[in-house]
């Protein structure tokens, strides 16, 4: 049997060689960097979650008129009198100085100060006054509006205020400063006992 004597390896065939080889592993290499690369792209790009569905009408947030409740309506105005305007006359600008009187008082008794020019004041009106208490006894002031900062409004002989201003009032005249002398059973009772009032009569109507 005859052999085939082997041949060396010429220089231009082993650089065609190199050169396959070369060629196959940049092959194999650019096919593994697109199957990485498909992978890490179908990996990395999940499916977008669905979004939440919009709440039912009913669980809607409440609108403002549901959510903040209507206030409630202001009182009457006509549950309080109404106060009768005030024009002051000058004589009646300055707090007087009451002092108490001497004895008792038996009967009530009205005196003008300073007589007022305007129309007569009428039960079932409301008067707008100023004044002082005092007692009677003592002289020591009970009461005043001076003090308060505002005149008083109530309506007169109606039984909303003492005997003593029902009955002593209606019949003075707006602009009136009047001294009226209470006994204690037509005022507070026996308690305050006999009083002294001096009112100024700035409106009525």
């Amino acid at each position: 049997m005859s052999t085939e004597t082997a041949r060396p390896i010429t220089g231009d065939t082993a650089k065609r060689r190199s050169q396959a080889i070369g060629g196959a592993v940049a092959g194999l290499a650019v096919v593994a960097v697109l199957v990485t690369v498909f992978v890490t792209v179908r990996g990395g790009d999940p499916e977008p979650a669905a979004q939440p569905a919009a709440p039912p009408a009913s669980a809607a947030a409440p609108t403002e008129q549901q959510a903040v409740p209507s206030e409630p309506a202001a009182p009457s105005a006509e549950a309080a009198p109404q106060p009768a305007p005030v024009d002051t006359p000058p004589a009646l600008s300055k707090e007087p100085v009451v002092k108490g009187g001497t004895g008792t008082v038996k009967d009530l008794k009205v005196t003008a100060l300073v007589p007022g020019t305007g129309p007569a004041v009428k039960a079932g009106q409301t008067v707008t006054a100023n004044y002082v208490l005092v007692s009677y006894k003592t002289g020591q002031i009970i009461d005043s509006s001076w003090q308060r900062g505002e005149p008083f409004s109530t309506p007169i002989g109606t039984g909303r205020v003492i005997e003593g201003w029902d009955k002593g009032i209606p019949g003075q005249k707006v602009g009136s400063r009047v001294q009226i002398d209470v006994p204690a059973a037509m005022a507070y009772g026996d308690e305050q006992g006999d009083l002294r009032f001096v009112v100024d009569i700035l409106a009525a109507q």
